[in-house]
């Protein structure tokens, strides 16, 4: 869904990346902050400055490596803290707090792809190809995101309905930080890639059908 992109489209395409990342965390911040958490709020996360959110390594470098030698671009920032027990509702209430990110992002390329039809944007087109990279980041961060794996979005969803041995497990991979989803990614890359490239091409075939 990515591939062959010119400099000139990889350095809007990040573009797009930072700024749908600030929605992505500022989304997450408002989320903790409505359920009773005021630790993001504290530290400034509760803004749609992008600055506050991009970690340099893996929201600019990673996917603009992973973008240059073809592979699906891979798309995080840096964790919005929040703690888990000021939140309301408990596991569910941090569920809330972790879709409200991805979530977000499947809104936004909702609203690219509306602009496209809503304006008769012909393919082929320059405006076209900037709402399609917009779109395609937004629907990159929301499937990404949505893999139930610590410390990934999708983890505190399953987290909520998971037994507690199942718990146990994810308590101790998230525990070691990003480093186990990132060997995951290099060990699985194989048999995950072409899961995240078509459940992705999907979303924007239906969005832009």
């Amino acid at each position: 869904m990515f591939s062959g992109f010119s400099l000139e489209s990889i350095l809007v395409l990040l573009g797009a990346l930072i700024v749908s990342v600030g929605f992505h965390e500022a989304m997450h911040a408002f989320a903790a902050y409505k359920l009773g958490d005021r630790l993001a709020y504290e530290e400034g996360r509760l803004s749609l400055n992008p600055l506050r959110h991009i970690d340099i390594v893996t929201t600019v470098l990673l996917p603009f490596v992973m973008i240059l030698f073809g592979m699906p671009p891979i798309f995080a920032a840096k964790p919005v803290p929040f703690n888990a027990s000021e939140v309301r509702h408990g596991e569910f209430g941090i569920a809330i707090v972790g879709l409200a990110g991805p979530l977000t992002n499947l809104l936004l390329a909702a609203l690219g792809a509306f602009c496209v039809h809503a304006f008769g944007i012909a393919t082929g087109t320059t405006a076209f190809e900037l709402f399609a990279l917009f779109i395609k980041v937004n629907i990159g961060l929301f499937v990404f995101n949505m893999i139930p794996f610590p410390p990934l979005d999708g983890s505190r969803l399953l987290y909520a309905f998971a037994p507690d041995p199942i718990r146990r497990i994810m308590e101790q991979i998230e525990s070691f930080g990003f480093l186990p989803l990132l060997l995951a990614i290099i060990f699985l890359f194989q048999f995950i890639s072409p899961i995240i490239t078509s459940v992705s091409s999907e979303i924007y075939s239906i969005l832009l059908r």
